[in-house]
């Protein structure tokens, strides 16, 4: 869970299509627009987070900024409107490390899951910490934001899933409870669904509509899901684990749609915002494009 290596996000068709992978103290941009010739070297080099491992690199909604933050009490924000990634400011988290963030629709708040279990929420325009949210009783390791942006899920090392209402200033919470450490979480865009990836193994699918009650669990890994990524379309969604697998599951039965064997744990994924490319990070310092073919 701790030894991570490379961390991913893909980039909109806007300006152009770009990869980013972040490792340790540094994220390098990679080209892959179509038709153009697979680059074997990065674009750009930029460091970060001096010389600390990476967790996060996060596109903005608008594709217009990255947010990168890990092994450090810093969120470093980077401007990718003018060609070369040019650093926009930091953020200084009351946290020693931060494992995963969501960003708001608008473009204007982001929640971040710290090492201590709060839930810090910033002001990205003006770079301030606006509250915490506290429930989590161990680390916050995974979170996602409803399509809408009106409710937080995160989920964390004390084997609980929490949603917050982000429309009631007392941010009113549930509780979903598990029987292992939760890893990766993922809010479908299509429907009132939540994947949950564990430490055991597992990975659970619940419906939130309390009118509804399926629940499906799924078992493929032979260890910890590591990452967890809806598709656009909320049809599909990708799994990666420490047993070196990435898996495609359909929503929300869970039909294994695809299967790969990578050479090392795989600690990351992303996949582009038209649903055509898959990204993969792995331990072994090696990022994975897949093309989706349908």
């Amino acid at each position: 869970w701790y030894q991570r290596r490379v961390r991913v996000a893909i980039g909109h068709p806007w300006p152009n299509r770009h990869v980013y992978t972040g490792g340790r103290g540094c994220v390098k941009v990679w080209d892959i627009t179509p038709n153009v010739p697979l680059m074997k070297e990065p674009v750009y080099s930029i460091e970060c987070l001096k010389d600390n491992y990476i967790r996060v690199c996060k596109l903005l909604p608008d594709g217009r900024s990255l947010l990168v933050c890990g092994e450090a009490p810093t969120l470093s924000i980077w401007d990718l409107t003018q060609g070369k990634p040019r650093q926009k400011g930091e953020i200084k988290s009351p946290a020693p490390a931060c494992y995963a963030v969501a960003i708001s629709p608008d473009n204007k708040t982001c929640f971040s899951c710290c090492s201590d279990g709060n839930i810090a929420v910033w002001d990205l325009h003006n770079k301030e910490l606006i509250k915490q949210f506290q429930g989590h009783t161990d680390g916050a390791s995974c979170t996602d934001i409803s399509t809408d942006g009106t409710k937080l899920w995160t989920g964390g090392l004390d084997n609980t899933v929490r949603a917050w209402d982000l429309r009631d200033t007392s941010n009113k919470l549930e509780t979903y409870e598990f029987t292992s450490q939760i890893f990766s979480l993922g809010y479908c865009p299509k429907d009132d669904w939540v994947a949950v990836g564990m430490e055991s193994c597992y990975i659970e699918l619940f419906n939130v509509n309390k009118s509804i009650t399926e629940k499906y669990q799924l078992q493929k890994h032979e260890s910890s899901v590591l990452s967890l990524k809806f598709s656009s379309d909320g049809n599909w969604f990708v799994t990666t684990g420490k047993d070196n697998q990435m898996n495609i599951w359909t929503t929300p039965h869970g039909y294994n749609a695809y299967h790969s064997q990578e050479a090392a744990s795989v600690l990351g994924c992303d996949i582009s915002e038209d649903d055509r490319f898959i990204i993969t990070g792995s331990g072994d310092k090696k990022a994975t494009l897949y093309e989706v073919v349908y």
